[in-house]
């Protein structure tokens, strides 16, 4: 079952409706479902569809001229083109009087193997894009090479590509579809252990508790996603070691680029290069306090859920975990359960945000969200807002609270009084709560008249 990316599809049918050569570059994470959306594109299309493989020139250019000849005599058959470029002028001429699309899924195996293939890609395009009907994918699962070999100014292809589309995880709302038996609790339970990568949603069983999800994936070693981290790491990086201790590092606290050094005994320009590259991975994400330019402030988080989960728990029970003693690990990891959920809730917040913003419905036409932390100049001490967000005069200032406890008018009084911090004409409150809010909270609410109350049953309708 084929689950999301409207958008991208629509895109990409509306580039093949045009008729005439089009080159889309599709890049993005592996295991974030590319080569599914791609299949759900060309199900209904004349392809030819080629996946690299880590191997020589030689292998992949046979295996590429086996997926020309069958796909133009409906035979496998055992013969080769003499190059690629041999075996591009046959496709491009093929395409010269109909629609034909050809997909080169990890296409940075099959480049770093023949290095000649971007330019060879470069020439025949120019000489063919404007009586030719062939729709080319190029697909990657390694970031950087896509980005820097494909799609960068300096790269033989730039320029060439009339689309490309970064795939990125689903947000909460696209990953709840995967799960259409788990109670409303359990679906953000589920998001905030596997995040929104596809194929890790997959893992999860909606018929099962989240409670033994968390045993058949994370908590038991035969499990793909309990290796998952490590062998992304050795897949996409060249010393996953040192990745391994920075993502360490930070899930056990250690957020400032100093910290994240001291703690893994690199120096910090070591650390900065390695923390840009799982950055770029969608491992990791830099933040600053909203509206904040002051490198200084610099802080740095896991923004996978999958990953956050994983390194918040497994390591410490590894040696539980690796004697079969599942029952046990879990019995550890589910009194913080409720705490590690509260991050996780804020980013479902700020997601539901940026919904109601897209659809209209927000108080404040903000132009981006986030967090804000800072001193505040009167107490001297530290504060925090979870939610912040502004346009011109106009600021919104939100707090979530993922308890079982009704939020009460505390909670309302600190976030007004934060506010304060700042200078804005029209300001607006977001109460966001897992289980709802006392009646002094609701009270004091509708006196101020610029409040906004929102459970986590809200959020899911």
């Amino acid at each position: 079952m084929f689950i999301g990316r409207e958008n991208e599809l629509n895109t990409l049918n509306k580039l093949y409706n045009s008729g005439k050569f089009e080159f889309p570059v599709i890049y993005g994470r592996r295991r974030v479902g590319k080569t599914a959306l791609i299949s759900e594109f060309t199900k209904d299309k004349d392809t030819i569809f080629f996946t690299g493989v880590e191997t020589n020139e030689k292998q992949n250019l046979d295996n590429f001229s086996r997926c020309i000849m069958e796909y133009n005599t409906g035979i496998a058959v055992n013969t080769s083109f003499p190059s690629f470029q041999a075996a591009l002028e046959y496709v491009f001429e093929l395409a010269k009087t109909k629609r034909i699309v050809l997909v080169i899924d990890e296409y940075p195996y099959v480049a770093r193997a023949s290095k000649s293939l971007a330019s060879t890609l470069q020439l025949l395009i120019d000489k063919n894009k404007d009586n030719s009907k062939l729709f080319l994918i190029l697909c990657g699962s390694s970031m950087s090479y896509m980005e820097d070999h494909v799609l960068a100014y300096k790269a033989p292809l730039y320029g060439r590509r009339t689309a490309q589309f970064k795939i990125k995880p689903f947000d909460f709302f696209e990953a709840c579809r995967y799960f259409t038996k788990l109670s409303g609790i359990d679906k953000a339970l589920a998001y905030g252990i596997a995040g929104g990568t596809p194929q890790y949603l997959l893992l999860l069983d909606d018929n099962l508790s989240i409670e033994d999800n968390i045993k058949n994936t994370h908590l038991n070693p035969s499990s793909s996603i309990f290796e998952e981290p490590h062998n992304l790491l050795k897949q996409e990086v060249r010393e996953p070691a040192i990745y391994n201790a920075v993502i360490t590092a930070i899930a056990t606290g250690s957020s400032k680029m100093n910290e994240i050094s001291n703690k893994i005994d690199e120096d910090t320009s070591v650390c900065a290069t390695y923390i840009k590259n799982l950055i770029m991975l969608g491992i990791l994400k830099k933040e600053l306090p909203y509206g904040e330019k002051s490198s200084r402030k610099t802080i740095y988080s896991i923004e996978d859920n999958m990953f956050r989960f994983w390194y918040r728990f497994v390591p410490e029970n590894i040696s539980i975990i690796s004697r079969g003693a599942k029952d046990l690990a879990y019995a550890r990891i589910a009194p913080e359960l409720s705490s590690y959920m509260g991050g996780v809730f804020e980013e479902i917040c700020r997601q539901y945000l940026w919904k109601l913003l897209l659809e209209g419905r927000c108080a404040v036409n903000f132009s981006d969200i986030g967090r804000w932390w800072g001193t505040n100049p009167k107490t001297k001490s530290q504060e925090e807002i979870d939610i912040m967000g502004t346009d011109k005069d106009s600021a919104l200032f939100g707090e979530c609270k993922w308890t079982n406890e009704k939020v009460d008018l505390g909670v309302l009084e600190t976030l007004v009084e934060r506010s304060n911090l700042f200078h804005y004409k029209k300001i607006h409150f977001y109460l966001f709560a897992k289980t709802g809010f006392t009646d002094g909270c609701r009270n004091r609410a509708a006196e101020l008249g610029n409040v906004s109350l929102i459970t986590y049953e809200d959020i899911l309708r």
